[in-house]
């Protein structure tokens, strides 16, 4: 299977701390693949993720991403234009591309239809709900057809239904796209639901465990203790 990501030996320190953050971490993600990071408040995950995304400078190590691929990057709040429509945020994305005419209105039009945003696309962002403008978000990163669609906790800011129905939606938007992701979570039923690996992230020593739960059948209480006793036999709390 082809290679999307390759993180090798990645090493980041914020000035004035006394370890560093990312200690030689390395990573490898195939194409289609969905890796979801969980970790305790601090570990890492997000600073690996905008590493990865080129936000984050590292002090030594590589990233490389296949084909000098595109990247697409949502995070935890919807970073939407309030005063344009669904349809017009989606094709902020799709003129990186710098399509024209017919053919990048069939996309957008595919593209709304998959994010199940048909009937909404011309009411403006203030106009829909918190969900709602979450799945714009990340149909505005996949308008240029990314070759890796990175993820910080994009649903945690949403009340529990909400969540929950965003997360399978996740899952069947990867299985109908093939998508390559990665994504930083808390959420140990959002990574069970959506992820093809989990990959368990603790501080000062990269990851630690990983699971494959559309290979084998993974618990989320098998997950939580090993988060306990990452932390100290439950001292941590979810």
């Amino acid at each position: 299977m082809a290679r999307t990501l390759t993180v090798e030996n990645a090493v980041k320190t914020y000035p004035g701390a006394q370890t560093p953050t990312l200690n030689g971490v390395s990573l490898e993600l195939n194409s289609g693949e969905a890796l979801v990071i969980l970790g305790q408040t601090g570990s890492g995950k997000s600073t690996l993720l905008r590493a990865v995304a080129g936000l984050e400078e590292l002090d030594s190590g590589t990233v490389e991403i296949a084909d000098h691929g595109r990247l697409a990057v949502v995070f935890q709040q919807a970073a939407l234009f309030p005063w344009l429509t669904v349809r017009q945020n989606i094709e902020l994305g799709a003129r990186y591309k710098r399509n024209r005419g017919r053919v990048q209105k069939d996309r957008i039009d595919s593209l709304i239809a998959k994010l199940g945003l048909t009937g909404l696309e011309n009411r403006k962002i203030s106009e829909i709900s918190g969900g709602q403008a979450q799945r714009v978000s990340i149909g505005r990163a996949l308008a240029i057809n990314p070759s890796l669609l990175l993820l910080d906790e994009p649903f945690s800011a949403l009340d529990p239904a909400t969540r929950e129905e965003l997360q399978g939606w996740l899952r069947n938007l990867i299985d109908e796209l093939h998508l390559t992701m990665l994504m930083v979570s808390h959420d140990i039923s959002e990574a069970v639901t959506v992820a093809d690996r989990i990959g368990y992230f603790e501080a000062h020593k990269g990851f630690t465990r990983f699971w494959s739960p559309r290979q084998e059948e993974v618990s989320e209480t098998e997950i939580l203790d090993y988060y306990r006793n990452a932390a100290g036999q439950g001292s941590y709390v979810i």
